[in-house]
């Protein structure tokens, strides 16, 4: 699993530094957006609308914009309607993806996805192609320098977690989508500062790619996420250290 999780953490670390603020801006409002109008505007009665503002909190994004997008999903203002659409499609080496999006023109956007796909040596999938392979789940990863596995494994299964697993340089706490809040909350009581911490489709299994299939399927996991309409990328890769650093 140590491909996925390596993801997650690069992934993580360019976006501290990301110039791309603009972009990600763009992402954050429109979960937001949909979040509120799929939810409500309450942010304690609606997950995920408060974990959105978090996320969108930690990117520096100012509370005006993220009152406006609240206001835009509720309705107080006019904004551009977003649908949900997941996408399903193989990468090199056979491995499994999903691409949750959000566009206002669905059209355009599964012509874009499909040229990303077809340009990095995958294909676009018919629905529940791959979807069957993951499972919501709330995933944390956090630096095994930030505390002993017994010491971590008793914060986490004592708050409700239902693994921990060694990944290398970091540890993979995994949840149920309802209990993730409270294992959160336990990890950052506890002085952890996760790297990752989201819901999102965890792979049941992972399938080993390595050298230039490898390096193939993170071209294609980071054009997509690069897409102004993809939120959130899914697979089910393990790639080793070697060929993750030998991509960067």
């Amino acid at each position: 699993m140590s491909g996925h999780s390596k993801w997650h953490s690069i992934k993580h670390k360019k976006g501290a530094l990301d110039a791309k603020r603009g972009k990600l801006f763009t992402k954050f409002i429109k979960e937001i957006t949909v979040a509120a109008r799929t939810g409500g505007g309450d942010q304690e009665g609606n997950a995920r609308l408060r974990k959105a503002v978090l996320d969108a909190k930690a990117g520096n994004m100012p509370n005006d914009t993220i009152d406006r997008a609240i206001r835009r999903g509720t309705g107080e203002e006019e904004g551009v309607n977003y649908e949900e659409i997941t996408y399903e499609g193989y990468g090199p080496g056979g491995v499994a993806l999903l691409i949750e999006s959000m566009t206002d023109n669905r059209n355009r956007t599964v012509a874009e996805i499909r040229h990303i796909f077809s340009k990095n040596g995958g294909n676009l999938a018919a629905a529940g192609a791959v979807s069957w392979m993951f499972e919501k789940k709330g995933y944390i990863a956090v630096p095994k320098s930030a505390k002993s596995e017994d010491e971590l494994f008793e914060i986490v299964t004592d708050a409700g977690a239902e693994d921990l697993r060694d990944d290398e340089e970091n540890f993979e706490i995994i949840t149920s989508p309802g209990e993730f809040d409270g294992v959160l909350d336990a990890v950052k009581k506890a002085g952890v500062e996760p790297q990752v911490a989201e819901v999102e489709m965890v792979a049941k299994e992972y399938k080993k790619v390595e050298g230039a299939e490898a390096r193939q399927v993170l071209k294609l996991m980071e054009a997509l996420e690069d897409h102004d309409d993809v939120q959130k990328v899914s697979a089910n890769f393990d790639i080793s250290e070697a060929d993750m650093a030998a991509a960067q």
